[in-house]
C-alpha cells in the first residue's frame, strides 16, 4: 500500500469542524428529525452521497447571501484579503447592464483627476519654459550658392540687416496699424486665442496643414522658432511660452519683441531695418500710412513685397496689386477699429500708394549673379521642407547646375551684339527699352547651365528675362503644330500621322476653314483670311517648306484640321505650361500667341533634340542645412512626350530651316543645328530657339519699359530699333545665339542627330491641285532655291570707333555663302473656333503612333501611345 494513504474520515461529533458546522447554521432552524444535512460532503472521493429530506430543506440548509455565479462578492464585497476595491467598477451589487454604468461619484473623480493633471502639466510646463530674447531670435545666416563644379558663386543674406530698437522709436502708427490688421484685442488679451488654438491642434493632430497663432504674441513666439520643425510638441511649447508672456509681460514688451524680430521682406529683419529697406529713413520717422503699408508686408513678404517673390504666384505685377489692396484695408480697418480718423485715412489714401526706395540688393548680387540665385531660390522653395521665409534665414549651401565658363560666353554674346547694335543716345526713341533674354539646357539632363537675365540687379532691372512670362513666341510655336499633324493626324488622314510631305495652301490672305469646313468668321462678320509676312504667292507647299520659310497660312489651317487640344497636349508634353497657353481656339494660336518663358522653350527644344524624351527643366542640385543633406533633390525623371521618329523628323526639318531658311545665320556654328525663328505682330518681339545633340539654347529680344507700372508696362514696336526696319529672329536672336553655342561648345565632339525615317501618309489640303504621289520622300534634305532678301531687312552701316570688322549680329555678311533668310512673319490676329476640334479622345490618343525605329536604346513606337494617352 501506498505511503500516502488516504485519511480517514473524522468524525463529525467533536472538534473544530463540528464548530463551524454549528455556526453555520441560521438561527431559529433546527437540526430535528428529517432536516439533518451535512455542512460539507464527505473527504473522501468514493463517500456515498448524503440524503435530504427535501428541496425547500437544501434552500434553507445553504447560507443566506451567497454571491451568484461569477460575482466577486455581493454588496460590500471586500475581496480576497477583506478590504473594499479602489474603483468599483464594473459595479458590485448590480445586475446585466446595470454593472457597466459607472456611478456619479467615479465620473466627478474621474473629471476632476483629469483636469488636475491638465492643471499641474500647465504649470509645470509654463514654469519650465522662458521667455523670448529678440536679440537672439530670427538671426538670419548666409545662404551660400555654389557652381555646377562646386565653387563659390556668391554668399548671400546674413543678419547684419536687422537692429533692435526699444518702443519707444516704434512710431504709434505702427503698432496701431499691426493691432487693427492682426490683433484687434492685443491690449486686453492674456496672449492667445484659444478658439485658434483648437483649430490649430485639431488641424496637426489629424494629419492637417500646420496654423500659426493668432493673436501677435503666438507670432512674436513663433518668430522665435521659424527655423524649426513646426510639429504638435513645438505648437505645445508655443503656447506654454505665449500664456507666460500674456500674464507676466508687458504689453509694450512683447509688441517691441514682435515687430523687432518680424521679416518684412527685402532682407529685413525687425521694424528698423524695414524702414531703411523701403522708405531709407529710421522707423520712428514713419508716417501711418507708411506704417500701414509695413503692417501690410507682414501678412506675407513673398506674396506682398512689390518688388515680387518667389514662384509664379509672387511676380512684382501680382504682389503690387495685392500689396496696394491689402494697404488700403489696413487704413480702413485702422478707422473700423478706433484707432485713426476718417480725415486722417482720406488724406493718406488720396495721397496714394507709398513710393519706396529702389532695393539695394546684398553685394555681391551684380551682373547674372541676381538672376541665377533667383532662379536657384524658386526652385528650392518648391521643395516642401523649405519655405521663403527659411531660406531667407539662411544657413543652407545650394549647389547649382550652372557653370560658370558657358554663363560667362552667354553673357559676352549678347553684349558684344547689343553694343554693336544699339544706340541709345543716336536714337533714343527706338533704342531705349531693348530687352534680351536667354536661356541654355543641357539636352541630356534637363539641367540649366546658362542663363542671361538682363543688365543686373545692380543696374535697378530686377526682371528676369529669361524667366518671364509674357513675350509671345511668334513662330516658333509651329514645330508643336506639325508634330500634332505627324502624331495625331488630320481630318484629311484617317487618323493617320501625315508626312511633311503633305501640300497646303501657302497664298497670303488665304481663307481659313474651320473643321466643318466653313470659313472661320472676322470681327466683322466676313471670312477671316490670314496674312503672311509678304503679299508673295506661294500656291501650295509642302510642311516642310512651310517651315522653311515661316509661312504663316498652311498652319493657321493645319491647326484646325489637327486640332487645338491635340496641339496643346504636345506642347504641354515638352514641358511647357499650362498658364503660359494662349487659352484660344483661333488660327493665331498656331502662330505662336502663347508666352513661355526662355527656360521653357530652351527645355521644350531639347524634347525633340533627345529623340522624343523630356526632362524637366532643374537649377539647383543639392542643398544643405548646416551641413547636413536636405532630401528632395534628386534629378527629376525623364519621361516619353512623343514617338522618336516623331521628334526625330522634326528636327530634320528644324535642320533644313538653319541649312536653308529663316535661320541660316546659325549655319556659322559650323556643326549640325536646327532651329527655328520667331517674330510677333507689329514686331513687338523676336525669337530664335535652336539644339545642337548636346545643348538646346533659346534667346528673345523685345522692348518694354522696366519702370513701367501696373497696366502701363506693356511691350513696345520694335520697328526701326537699331536702324532697321524690323527686327526678325534670324537676325538678332539667331546672331547672339550662335555666337554663344560656338563658344559653349568648344572643345566638345562634334555630335550628329539620329536619322528620321520616313513616316506618315501624305494627306494635302482640301483644293490641293493635283493628287500627291505616294511614293515616299527622299531622306536627303534638297536644297531650295533661296528667298530674296526682304527691303525691310536694311542692315544699318559699319560704324566706326574700333568696332569688330564682322559684327555679331551681321555673320551673313561676313560669309558670302551664307544665304539671307527672308522674316518668318507675323502674328495675324482674328478668326474664331467655329466648330472647336474635337478635342483629345478619352483614354488614348488618336489613330496610331508612328512605328518604332527599332534602334537601340530610343523608346518610343508602340509603348508611347499608352504614356500619352495616360497624361492626357
Amino acid at each position: 500500500m501506498s505511503e500516502h494513504r488516504r485519511k480517514p474520515p473524522q468524525s463529525q461529533g467533536g472538534g473544530r469542524a463540528a464548530s463551524r458546522r454549528a455556526a453555520q447554521q441560521h438561527p431559529g432552524r433546527g437540526s430535528g428529525p428529517g432536516r439533518d444535512v451535512p455542512t460539507s460532503s464527505p473527504a473522501g472521493p468514493y463517500g456515498e452521497p448524503s440524503s435530504h429530506g427535501n428541496r425547500a430543506d437544501a434552500r434553507r440548509a445553504s447560507p443566506r447571501g451567497t454571491p451568484p455565479r461569477g460575482r466577486a462578492g455581493g454588496k460590500g464585497d471586500k475581496g480576497a484579503k477583506g478590504g473594499r476595491r479602489l474603483i468599483d467598477y464594473p459595479r458590485a451589487g448590480k445586475d446585466g447592464w446595470k454593472r457597466f454604468v459607472p456611478s456619479w461619484k467615479l465620473v466627478g473623480g474621474t473629471t476632476l483627476g483629469f483636469f488636475s493633471v491638465i492643471v499641474a502639466g500647465a504649470g509645470i510646463g509654463i514654469a519650465s519654459v522662458g521667455t523670448p530674447d529678440e536679440n537672439k531670435a530670427a538671426v538670419a545666416q548666409n545662404n551660400v550658392f555654389q557652381w555646377a563644379d562646386g565653387s563659390q558663386m556668391v554668399a548671400t543674406g546674413g543678419s547684419t540687416n536687422r537692429q533692435i530698437i526699444p518702443i519707444d522709436k516704434i512710431p504709434l502708427g505702427m503698432r496701431n496699424a499691426v493691432i487693427a490688421a492682426e490683433n484687434e484685442s492685443f491690449d486686453s488679451d492674456k496672449g492667445v486665442d484659444p478658439k485658434g488654438i483648437a483649430r490649430a491642434v485639431v488641424n496637426m493632430a489629424t494629419g492637417g496643414s500646420t496654423q500659426g497663432g493668432s493673436t501677435i504674441t503666438q507670432q512674436y513666439v513663433k518668430n522665435t522658432y521659424l527655423d524649426s520643425e513646426q510639429t504638435l510638441k513645438r505648437k505645445v511649447t508655443e503656447l506654454f511660452i505665449a500664456i507666460k508672456l500674456g500674464t507676466t509681460v508687458k504689453k509694450d514688451t512683447v509688441m517691441a519683441g514682435y515687430l523687432n524680430t518680424a521679416y518684412y521682406g527685402r532682407d529685413a529683419y525687425g521694424i528698423q531695418a524695414a524702414a531703411r529697406a523701403y522708405f531709407d529713413k529710421d522707423a520712428k520717422e514713419l508716417d501711418p500710412s507708411q506704417c500701414a503699408f509695413l503692417a501690410s508686408v507682414l501678412k506675407g513678404p513673398n506674396l506682398y513685397n512689390p518688388d515680387g517673390g518667389l514662384g509664379t504666384a509672387a511676380t512684382p505685377l501680382l504682389n503690387e496689386g495685392r500689396a496696394r489692396e491689402r494697404w488700403a484695408w489696413v487704413l480702413d480697418r485702422e478707422v473700423q477699429v478706433g484707432r485713426m480718423d476718417p480725415a486722417e485715412r482720406d488724406r493718406y489714401k488720396s495721397a496714394g500708394f507709398p513710393e519706396r526706395v529702389d532695393f539695394a540688393q546684398a553685394k555681391g548680387l551684380s551682373g547674372q549673379i541676381g538672376y541665377l540665385v533667383d532662379v536657384a531660390k524658386t526652385y528650392v522653395t518648391k521643395n516642401e521642407g523649405i519655405t521663403a521665409e527659411k531660406l531667407a534665414l539662411g544657413g543652407y549651401t545650394i549647389k547649382t547646375t550652372f557653370q560658370k565658363p558657358k554663363v560667362d560666353a552667354l553673357v559676352k554674346a549678347v553684349e558684344d551684339t547689343r553694343d554693336d547694335f544699339l544706340d541709345e543716345k543716336k536714337r533714343p526713341e527706338f533704342d531705349t527699352f531693348v530687352q534680351f533674354g536667354a536661356a541654355s539646357v543641357d539636352v541630356k539632363t534637363g539641367a540649366l547651365v546658362a542663363l542671361y537675365g538682363g543688365p543686373g540687379f545692380d543696374h535697378k532691372y530686377f526682371n528676369n528675362n529669361a524667366n518671364t512670362s509674357g513675350v509671345p513666341v511668334g513662330s516658333t510655336w509651329k514645330p508643336y503644330v506639325l508634330a500634332a499633324a505627324m502624331q495625331y493626324g488630320t481630318q484629311n488622314s484617317n487618323g493617320r500621322g501625315i508626312s511633311v510631305d503633305s501640300k497646303y495652301n501657302a497664298d497670303d490672305l488665304t481663307v481659313i476653314k474651320n473643321r466643318d469646313g466653313k470659313p472661320l468668321l472676322a470681327s466683322d462678320g466676313t471670312p477671316f483670311r490670314q496674312k503672311n509676312e509678304s503679299p508673295e504667292a506661294h500656291g501650295y507647299v509642302t510642311l516642310d517648306e512651310a517651315m522653311r520659310q515661316s509661312i504663316n497660312v498652311p498652319f493657321a489651317q493645319l491647326i484646325f484640321d489637327v486640332g487645338h487640344s491635340k496641339v496643346r497636349a504636345v506642347a504641354k508634353s515638352t514641358g511647357i505650361l499650362d498658364e503660359s497657353m494662349d487659352g484660344s481656339n483661333n488660327a493665331s494660336f498656331a502662330l505662336g500667341t502663347s508666352t513661355p518663358s526662355a527656360i521653357r522653350m530652351a527645355d521644350s527644344y531639347a524634347t525633340f533634340a533627345a529623340s522624343g524624351t523630356h526632362r524637366e527643366p532643374y537649377s539647383v542640385t543639392s542643398v544643405e542645412k548646416n551641413g547636413n543633406p536636405v532630401p528632395g533633390f534628386e534629378k527629376p525623371k525623364e519621361s516619353r512626350a512623343m514617338d522618336d521618329s516623331v521628334a526625330d523628323n522634326i528636327t530634320k526639318v528644324l535642320e533644313n530651316v538653319v541649312q536653308n531658311g529663316t535661320g541660316t545665320k546659325a549655319k556659322k556654328l559650323g556643326r549640325p543645328a536646327a532651329g527655328k525663328t520667331g517674330t510677333t505682330d507689329q514686331n513687338k518681339s523676336a525669337w530664335f530657339v535652336g539644339y545642337t545633340p548636346q545643348l538646346s539654347t533659346s534667346v528673345t529680344l523685345f522692348r518694354s519699359d522696366p519702370n513701367a507700372k501696373g497696366t502701363e508696362r506693356k511691350l513696345l514696336s520694335m520697328n526701326h530699333v537699331g536702324g532697321v526696319d524690323s527686327i526678325h529672329g534670324g537676325d538678332i536672336p539667331a546672331a547672339i545665339w550662335t555666337e554663344y553655342m560656338r563658344e559653349a561648345l568648344k572643345g566638345t565632339a562634334v555630335e550628329r542627330f539620329p536619322e528620321a525615317e520616313d513616316i506618315g501618309v501624305t494627306a494635302d489640303a482640301a483644293g490641293a491641285p493635283t493628287p500627291t504621289p505616294a511614293a515616299p520622300p527622299s531622306p536627303s534634305v534638297s536644297p531650295s532655291t533661296p528667298p530674296s532678301p526682304s527691303p525691310s531687312l536694311v542692315s544699318p552701316s559699319p560704324s566706326d570707333g574700333g568696332k569688330p570688322s564682322c559684327r555679331p549680329w551681321k555673320l551673313d555678311k561676313c560669309d558670302p555663302a551664307t544665304i539671307a533668310g527672308t522674316g518668318n512673319g507675323g502674328n495675324a490676329n482674328g478668326g474664331d473656333a467655329n466648330g472647336g476640334d474635337g478635342g483629345l479622345p478619352a483614354g488614348g490618343t488618336t489613330g496610331n503612333p508612328s512605328p518604332s525605329t527599332g534602334r537601340p536604346g530610343r523608346p518610343g513606337g508602340s509603348n508611347w501611345g499608352s504614356v500619352m494617352g495616360a497624361g492626357g
